[in-house]
């Protein structure tokens, strides 16, 4: 117990200098947000408590069934599958401000133990932002090419969604927006693209059908220049749908 106790405090004292190190760099919400979820961090890092009662009350799949995962961040999180994809067997495991290490940490209990035909992975915004620490492009690369092995290795199909575009067009978009530089997102589904050509995953560009002339998120997209808006889901949901029956027909061969 002593010994749980030490490293207790070990990681108490790694996060706050973690935080004083970013003090200047990050809005004092994003600070204040990391100090009053720092405790949970130390609980359940990847909040994989957070579907366990979920996961263990899901039925296996039907016969002739081909579940989807939905795998990400708060944008998936707030995505109803359920209203945009009626009848589908898709399931929600999105959690709010979730990097790609916390998703790789719970692949295991949030997809492969569900046995999906198909995964659809959209993260990597909130790793740009930095809010979890400093992390570079092929450390966030290294974790969506850890998801992809494990994948395979179960035999689930997967879907690579690209990084998301921002804007700071609106007064609720200017933090959002400085946290996510839009060329980090853009040379990072440049890779994502390359990977996917490379391994045989599926890219699904959302990228492309929510930017403007600018290389930012249309405004009517993303009210705080982020998170989608209605119509932003709208259109993700027909390009989702085409990019799942590209994987299915990969499984089908």
């Amino acid at each position: 117990m002593k010994y749980f106790l030490l490293l207790l405090c070990v990681i108490s004292i790694l996060l706050s200098g973690a935080l004083s190190a970013q003090e200047a760099a990050l809005p004092k919400w994003v600070q204040d947000w990391q100090r009053e979820i720092a405790p949970q961090f130390l609980r359940d890092y990847a909040s994989l408590a957070e579907y366990r009662k979920a996961n263990a009350a899901l039925q296996p799949p039907a016969a002739g069934e081909d579940r989807v995962i939905f795998l990400g961040d708060s944008i998936t999180a707030s995505w109803s599958l359920g209203d945009y994809f009626p009848g589908k067997p898709y399931v929600n495991r999105g959690i709010g401000w979730q990097n790609t290490g916390q998703m790789l940490l719970r692949f295991r209990a949030d997809v492969i133990s569900l046995h999906p035909a198909i995964v659809v992975i959209l993260g990597g915004t909130n790793d740009i932002t930095g809010a979890y620490g400093p992390i570079s492009l092929e450390d966030i690369e290294a974790n969506y090419q850890s998801m992809a092995d494990l994948a395979r290795q179960n035999g689930i199909r997967v879907v690579f969604a690209s990084v998301l575009p921002v804007h700071n067009y609106t007064p609720a978009s200017q933090d959002m927006y400085a946290m996510r530089p839009p060329e980090k997102i853009r040379v990072l589904n440049a890779w994502l693209r390359d990977y996917c050509r490379r391994s045989g995953c599926i890219y699904l560009d959302y990228f492309s059908a929510l930017v403007d002339e600018k290389g930012l998120m249309k405004k009517h997209f993303a009210d705080d220049g982020v998170h989608p808006t209605p119509a932003a889901y709208r259109a993700m949901t027909s390009l989702a749908e085409a990019a799942i029956e590209q994987a299915l027909a990969g499984t089908k061969k």
